[in-house]
């Protein structure tokens, strides 16, 4: 088994090193700046508009409005549960910490840069999924990259095939995520920071993996088989609690480290780029460590971790109820900025915090174990408790995350093989529980690493090719919502569908 286990391994890294290389991160940080100039920054030009009508709406009760339950709908504040679900993983837990042990803690301000024209990214590919969502045979909202390749991408002439093939190989790449980031990964670490916090020195260890991949598989499989609706139930009801809980926790860890604070941001700013344990000038090489080192890592965890780029979170956007595809897009903005601006950033505190991290070099201390580090920090300040909480709260984290990733990897299926290829996928994916519990955790994060690059290069390849018709929805919304004019409505590619949304929306139903 170890034998076919290192020529995965083997195999992964030659790939990994593909979906990773340059032309994959200047594209995605490309592609987030080029959507941020072509709508002349909204993020921060219309942040008092995208605040407002998102956390600034929570209590509204059109919000949390759904469609019935026959409509294949869910409200806008569930879709972004959901969506964070997926998103907010142990990403935002062992993944910050990995970049920052790999990369220093300069990876934290490139996971910022990479968020901020994220913001953007997440926005565009929301606008376009609404945009070009169709109901399947079950009567549920279906949409994703796979169809503003396919009809967005594929419109252009002489595109037609290229768009197809392209939405193939990114559903293709989407199914195999959803099994690496979207299941193996987080239930490996799961298993692993129950194992630290609860179980100590156990000696039959692969005996408790199984116990817990079998727990976990069966309460999944409750879930998942329930349906999108069940999903989105579950998920409003725990992520908004989870992530506050965090959040309040790192928060007084914060304090009692209150005297580091100006240190931290200065070790982040400075080795975002200076070489950690370097001084300026010693090394010719000293750029491709700067570009190797903080900018590779804090990309591809800060990726890994709000999924902005990877067109995965638009397919449950897709299935808010809502009719303006720039009001889902706002709601892609707040969710990478919870996500990577707010639960990220205090995960990086917590690891700078806790000494584990030599903030005047950057080096890590010797016998540092990333998977464990956060719960290591919280224990210092609350004892034994505190790796308790952080044990707890990757399980949440993570368990909603294979959640949320069930039901992208449904919708790559759905779209390669019909609504009745769901239900077999629904099942093989609980049943991978089971062997992300007992896999090696090095492996389970590669592959997640790998099958992330594969599927984000096709979606970012459609999302740059249809920024002008992102430019035209988003100008079209503020034209009629911000500046009062009197200008038919742009809502969906199908002329069905947008003649009976623009009628909705000029009665003022939206």
């Amino acid at each position: 088994m170890e034998e076919f286990f290192q020529k995965v391994a083997d195999v992964n890294n030659v790939v990994n090193n593909f979906a990773w290389g340059w032309f994959a991160l200047v594209l995605l940080l490309g592609t987030g700046l080029i959507c941020t100039v072509v709508t002349k920054c909204f993020q921060v030009t219309h942040l008092r508009h995208w605040w407002g009508k998102t956390i600034g709406s929570v209590f509204n009760k059109n919000t949390h409005a759904k469609a019935g339950k026959q409509s294949g709908a869910v409200s806008q504040f569930q879709a972004l549960c959901t969506a964070l679900a997926a998103t907010i993983g142990t990403g935002n837990i062992a993944g910050v910490a990995a970049a920052i042990c790999v990369g220093g803690p300069g990876a934290v301000f490139w996971m910022w840069v990479a968020a901020f024209l994220g913001m953007m990214t997440n926005f565009s590919e929301n606008v376009l999924g609404i945009y070009f969502r169709r109901k399947n045979k079950e009567g549920e909202w279906s949409g994703g990259a796979m169809y503003y390749l396919q009809d967005g991408l594929g419109s252009y002439k002489g595109c037609k095939q290229v768009g197809k093939v392209l939405a193939v190989i990114f559903s293709i790449f989407a199914i195999l995520a959803s099994f690496g980031i979207g299941n193996m990964g987080q239930v490996n670490k799961i298993t692993i920071n129950i194992q630290s916090a609860f179980l100590g020195n156990v000696e039959n260890v692969t005996a408790i993996n199984w116990a817990i991949g079998i727990c976990l598989m069966i309460l999944g499989g409750f879930i998942i088989l329930g349906g999108l609706q069940r999903i989105a139930a579950f998920a409003e009801k725990v992520v908004p609690f989870m992530a506050v809980a965090y959040v309040i926790g790192a928060l007084v860890v914060c304090l009692f480290h209150i005297n580091l604070i100006g240190a931290m941001f200065v070790s982040i700013f400075k080795f975002a780029f200076i070489p950690r344990a370097v001084a300026g000038g010693v090394s010719g090489s000293v750029i491709k460590m700067i570009l190797d080192g903080p900018v590779k890592n804090g990309c591809k965890r800060g990726v890994f971790s709000n999924e902005a780029g990877l067109g995965s979170s638009v397919m449950v956007h897709s299935n808010s109820n809502v009719k303006e595809p720039v009001k889902q897009g706002l709601w892609g903005i707040f969710e990478v900025f919870a996500d990577t601006m707010v639960v990220c950033t205090m995960t990086a505190v917590v690891v700078l915090s806790s000494g584990a991290i030599d903030l005047s070099t950057g080096l890590v201390a010797e016998g540092t174990n990333d998977a464990t580090l956060v719960a290591t920090a919280f224990g210092r300040i609350f004892g034994k408790p505190g790796e308790w909480f952080i044990a707890i709260a990757v399980l949440l984290f993570a368990f909603t995350t294979v959640m949320g990733w069930s039901h992208y990897g449904s919708k790559a299926v759905e779209y390669l093989f019909g609504v009745k290829g769901k239900n077999i996928y629904k099942v093989i994916f609980v049943l991978m529980m089971i062997p992300g519990a007992v896999m090696t955790s090095t492996l389970a994060w590669d592959i997640s690493d790998t099958f992330n690059g594969l599927m984000m290069i096709p979606n970012l390849i459609g999302v740059l090719s249809l920024t002008p018709l992102v430019v035209k929805i988003t100008r079209n919304y503020v034209a009629r919502k911000l500046k009062g004019e009197d200008v038919e409505p742009v809502l969906s590619y199908d002329p069905g569908i947008q003649a009976e949304y623009a009628a909705a929306v000029k009665q003022g139903e939206e």
